[in-house]
């Protein structure tokens, strides 16, 4: 059979033409084959670079800036010293009149006590004081004139006794009187001599400085002083707050029986406020008495405050090897409360300028400090010397300079490690 020349270059046409066409189906129908060869030849290339540069690594630089070293501790907030709050008599509590946590002021009455019988020994004293002050009016009023009287007239009986008795004598020389009149003249005078001597000393028995005005006026003392205890033990029925502050304990409700020496409430005082903490032995030698410190509650962490060191308690405590320390608050804030529990960084050293390298860099950093530093795309071991360890950082004094790039301890890379350094 013979072909025309269209009919040959028909034929070679579709002959030059089915080869793409093949190779496009078979690629088509193994496609997905394909692209898992071109995957696994990518992984492959990926790999291959890996393991001749290595794994990209986020490193850090070391720089230079202000370092503070803290003391981190744990306490809780109580006022300098709290005041027990007790009866001072034995009796029955007839109210309570403030709950616990209550802020008072000195001077409000807290408890009151059952005081009928205190009473009426306050009324009894009270008229035994107006009889000893009646006796000693008695005596300068009455008494006093009276006696002063008595010896005016014993005076002149006096005079008169006197005047008698020397006529009697004068008669009696000159032959004119009798015997019997100069005795009576004699015995009359002797008399009034005596009521003379009498009034004399009832005057002054009834003076401020004799005896009866004595007694009257040491009556009178006592009677006012049981008068001033009675009263007193009256007040005591009436417990009141010794100063302000707020009551943080109450151990008495109406109806008890309350004696001296128990205490009812404990007041911790308004005003001053420090932080007592137990520091781990450890750090003793960091410390030093008017260090500052930043403070927060655990209720507020986000509203820091200042404090200072002002107290160390010269033992140890044996038991939790630690050593209890107080910071008083300069300016207590108003959400302070008593036994409230705060966080404490005590501010124990600081350097200025400092090489600093962060603390997640710093491998065996209690005994040989070492850094991974990346250099020429490895992981170099580098010893370094460190100073001062602040927050999450330390100092440098020697082994690396600003600049320098180390890589943390969470990277998972090895000393000798090709890297890829890659800075955030």
């Amino acid at each position: 059979m013979h072909l025309d020349a269209d009919q040959a270059g028909g034929v070679a046409g579709t002959a030059r033409t089915s080869g793409p066409v093949v190779w496009a189906g078979a690629v088509w129908r193994y496609k997905w084959t394909v692209l898992g060869i071109g995957l696994v030849l990518i992984a492959a290339s990926a790999g291959l670079v890996r393991l001749l540069l290595g794994p990209h690594v986020a490193a850090v630089v070391v720089e230079r800036g202000n370092l503070v070293q803290t003391v981190v501790a744990s306490g809780h907030i109580e006022t300098p010293y709290r005041v027990e709050i007790g009866s001072q008599i034995t009796g029955t509590v007839a109210d309570v009149l403030v709950r616990e946590g209550q802020e008072v002021h000195q001077g409000q009455k807290l408890i009151a006590i059952e005081a009928s019988e205190l009473q009426a020994a306050v009324v009894q004293a009270e008229g035994a004081v107006a009889q000893a002050e009646a006796r000693v009016r008695q005596l300068r009023e009455l008494t006093k004139p009276a006696a002063d009287q008595a010896l005016q007239q014993a005076q002149a009986n006096l005079l008169n006794a006197q005047a008698a008795y020397e006529r009697a004598s004068k008669l009696a020389a000159s032959g004119y009187g009798t015997k019997a009149t100069l005795d009576e003249a004699t015995k009359n005078l002797d008399v009034a001599r005596t009521q003379v001597r009498t009034a004399e000393l009832q005057v002054y028995t009834s003076s401020p400085v004799g005896s009866d005005y004595v007694m009257a006026e040491t009556q009178l003392g006592q009677a006012r002083a049981t008068l001033n205890t009675t009263r007193a033990r009256l007040g005591y029925a009436s417990i009141t707050a010794p100063r302000d502050g707020v009551l943080i304990t109450r151990n008495v409700e109406r109806g008890s029986v309350v004696q001296p020496g128990k205490a009812l409430l404990v007041l911790a005082p308004a005003g001053d406020s420090q932080i007592v903490v137990q520091i781990d032995e450890k750090n003793l030698g960091q410390l030093a008495l008017g260090q500052s410190a930043l403070a927060s509650a655990d209720a507020y962490p986000d509203r820091r405050f200042a404090a200072k060191l002002s107290y160390i308690n010269p033992s140890v405590d044996i038991n939790r090897a630690s050593v209890e320390i107080k910071l008083a608050v300069v300016d207590p804030p108003d959400y302070l409360r008593q036994d409230m529990t705060v966080s404490v960084d005590i501010a124990t050293a600081r350097r200025d300028n400092a090489v600093i390298v962060p603390a997640r860099a710093v491998n065996d950093a209690a005994a040989s400090p070492y850094v991974l530093k990346a250099e020429s795309g490895r992981a170099l071991r580098q010893p370094v010397k460190l100073g001062l360890r602040g927050v999450g950082a330390y100092e440098v004094i020697e082994g690396l300079a600003p600049g320098d790039r180390v890589i943390p301890l969470t990277t998972g890379v090895k000393p000798g490690d090709r890297i890829r350094v890659v800075v955030p």
